[in-house]
């Protein structure tokens, strides 16, 4: 079922969006068929289970880190992610440009944008993510590769076509406010349940899990 259903997404996502398998909470067997498939890029929101299967898993897949990172976890998920795709606060970014520095690697990392409704989210204001963009410079050992965003959590369409449309706007602007920003190129919206409504307003990355694995065992 894991191969057919990559198949399919496959088949409908356009050229040029990467298609993450979010295999969080799933057995290295599930992972592995996937991955026998052809599908090489996974995503982990754990770091203890990201660094477990990044060492046991085939070493040419693309890890990508989806959940808050704490800052103590940094050398579970930094030695192995390709993209850490939800920084989320200042300090978490000055702490993996830290770990970068020492251990002479460049991190590539989307910024986290909140704009749904629920408070509970984490993630970046626009303003703040203006503000952070502002400073670049400052993060030698970090890549800004882009944005990632979630829509309000609804049933109704039309509120998330429009949080999509926002983070597309707000991503666009960014663009051509910093050229110099060379590979702020990666648009991450889109799950299991809006992946269609992201696509229209440019994704580049879509995150599927429950569509792919099947619902997760905790």
């Amino acid at each position: 079922m894991i191969t057919e259903n990559l198949q399919y997404f496959w088949k409908e996502l356009p050229p040029g969006v990467k298609l993450v398998a979010v295999s969080k909470f799933h057995p290295l067997e599930a992972i592995q068929e996937a991955y026998n498939a052809g599908q090489r890029v996974f995503g982990e929101n754990r770091p203890q289970e990201l660094c477990q299967k990044a060492q046991t898993l085939p070493a040419d897949i693309q890890w990508h880190f989806l959940g808050h990172l704490q800052t103590n976890k940094l050398k579970m998920v930094l030695p192995y992610a390709a993209l850490v795709e939800s920084v989320d606060t200042l300090h978490l970014l000055s702490e993996i440009d830290r770990w970068g520095r020492a251990n002479d690697k460049v991190i590539p990392v989307l910024l986290e944008l909140h704009i749904g409704a629920e408070k509970t989210k984490q993630g970046f204001t626009e303003e703040e993510v203006l503000e952070l963009l502002f400073r670049a410079e400052e993060f030698r050992f970090v890549r800004f590769c882009g944005l990632m965003g979630m829509a309000s959590h609804t049933d109704d369409a039309a509120t998330v076509d429009a949080d999509f449309a926002r983070i597309a706007d707000f991503f666009a602007y960014l663009r051509d406010l910093f050229p110099e920003l060379s590979d702020f190129s990666e648009l991450s919206i889109g799950m299991s349940g809006d992946w269609r409504l992201a696509i229209p307003h440019g994704a580049t990355i879509v995150r599927i899990g429950t569509a792919i694995f099947g619902e997760r065992s905790l």
